[in-house]
């Protein structure tokens, strides 16, 4: 059977596909010749086809045998690519307007089960307690195990209102933990803001969608309406997913000069190979307005921190990636995802699509991140203690993760279970940009000339002893 990939406008530069899927956009084309095809390798794919139909217990329809193993070839890629059935096609079109049914959890497979990547705040599942990393062992009766991502998703989606329960597993505790959780409408307002001190603003991106940008310069003309532009400004890009990949360029575009270069990515193809930077044909879509150019003259030269960490994706890790090539801003948190990757819509027809990475990214400077992420200037956990969630996933971690093309692949170091991580664990999640956050505390110090509590990274030696290890070039 010959499939014809078509040419399309979406390119994902999210998180891992899953409850909330990310899309970003650009074009992408099928060119040049057609590899011959492996006639010997298609001829034992029909053996097995027609041994199946002939043989199996039970008749299987042509068209289950042909969607699974389409859904097969491209799942053994990597964790980000995959086959989108109508549902999840639709699902996937859906996520980017901000607005869906379901529980707000970022997901991706991990082992044959279902990896928790990042709870989105103030959702269902964040209220239940569901922490990044949790292993999701059952949805309601159904074992997960070897379950596609696309299924899973399905089945966590609903009508709001309706009750859902999900078995869990996670680092350091003993047994499963059972949450019934009730499903909502879930309205991710990706931006936010508020004066944090007089003279300085904050803002929160919680995910990169198709109004992003446009919402990112209303809150700037906000804060400056209010005098809080004049002394420095936050940018909170933690647990953020990623998403549209020109809603990253425009956010970038807000914060540096003109037709400066954002990201760069490369792939096998003329089209992936490419160069964004901060002008309106990069980061346009559907609209004749440049939204950035009404961007507050001080948001290009105020003192500016970016918190990241461990939850901060793909479209975020390209802003703080430009952002901090630039000396722009002083990067602060903790090391972030890692996912360096691009990932391409390819409709099989008007309503399924394969979704296939097809680039790799990197920064202004020439950082590839993927499977590494972005080291903070500063690097500051959680609280003075440490970081509430100890065994984070990230991109390193994952199976078949794509490699780093460019710098030597470091897979974070996984801190050893403790007296302290376990008290850490039980306490309450931190509230992003209240008062108790250690990490906004700490930005506020840099920005106002005040000693910054810097996190000692663990490192260990032959012995296996632990050394303290100082944060990445602090002196920025």
């Amino acid at each position: 059977m010959k499939f014809k990939l078509k040419s399309v406008s979406l390119v994902l530069a999210g998180a891992i596909a899953g409850v909330l899927i990310s899309v970003g956009l650009t074009a992408v084309a099928q060119r040049g010749q057609r590899a011959p095809l492996p006639l010997e390798e298609l001829r034992q794919f029909s053996d097995v086809f027609g041994a199946i139909k002939a043989n199996y217990v039970e008749p299987v329809e042509d068209k289950k045998l042909i969607t699974e193993a389409i859904s097969g070839m491209i799942a053994g890629l990597d964790p980000h690519s995959a086959y989108l059935d109508a549902d999840a096609f639709r699902e996937l079109q859906v996520g980017t307007q901000g607005e869906f049914g379901g529980l707000g959890i970022e997901v991706g497979t991990e082992d044959g089960f279902i990896r928790v990547i990042s709870p989105i705040e103030d959702t269902p599942a964040a209220r239940a307690g569901v922490k990044a990393g949790d292993l999701i062992i059952k949805i309601d009766e159904k074992p997960t195990k070897g379950l596609p991502l696309n299924d899973a998703v399905k089945l966590m989606r609903g009508k709001p209102k309706t009750p859902i329960t999900l078995t869990i597993t996670r680092k350091g505790e003993t047994r499963p933990i059972v949450l019934t959780i009730v499903r909502d409408v879930i309205r991710v307002q990706s931006v936010r803001s508020k004066v944090i001190e007089p003279g300085i603003g904050y803002v929160r991106i919680s995910q990169f969608q198709e109004h992003t940008v446009e919402t990112l310069v209303r809150h700037l003309e906000n804060l400056e309406r209010q005098g809080a532009v004049g002394k420095g400004l936050v940018l909170d890009l933690r647990n953020d997913p990623g998403g549209l990949l020109h809603g990253a360029v425009g956010v970038s575009a807000a914060f540096l000069p003109s037709r400066v270069t954002v990201v760069t990515t490369e792939g096998r193809t003329e089209d992936a190979r490419r160069k964004y930077t901060a002008s309106p044909e990069d980061y346009l879509r559907g609209s004749r307005e440049d939204f950035v150019a009404k961007v507050p003259g001080a948001a290009k030269t105020v003192p500016m921190v970016v918190l990241v960490n461990g939850g901060s994706a793909s479209a975020s890790e390209i802003v703080a990636g430009a952002l901090q090539d630039y000396k722009r801003a002083t990067v602060l948190g903790t090391q972030t995802f890692g996912k360096g990757s691009v990932q391409s819509i390819l409709p099989l027809s008007s309503s399924t699509a394969i979704k296939l990475t097809t680039a790799r990214y990197y920064t202004p400077n020439g950082r590839s991140i993927q499977a590494k992420g972005i080291e903070p200037d500063l690097l500051v956990e959680e609280t003075p203690e440490g970081d509430l969630n100890a065994f984070r996933v990230r991109e390193a971690d994952l199976n078949r993760h794509l490699s780093n093309a460019r710098e030597r692949e470091e897979k974070p170091t996984v801190p050893r279970p403790s007296t302290e991580t376990d008290r850490l664990r039980d306490r309450k999640p931190i509230e992003f940009g209240s008062a108790d956050d250690h990490q906004l505390q700490q930005a506020l110090n840099h920005l106002k000339g005040l000693p910054v509590a810097l996190a000692k990274a663990k490192t260990a030696d032959a012995s296996g002893a632990e050394a303290a290890a100082g944060p990445r070039d602090a002196a920025k």
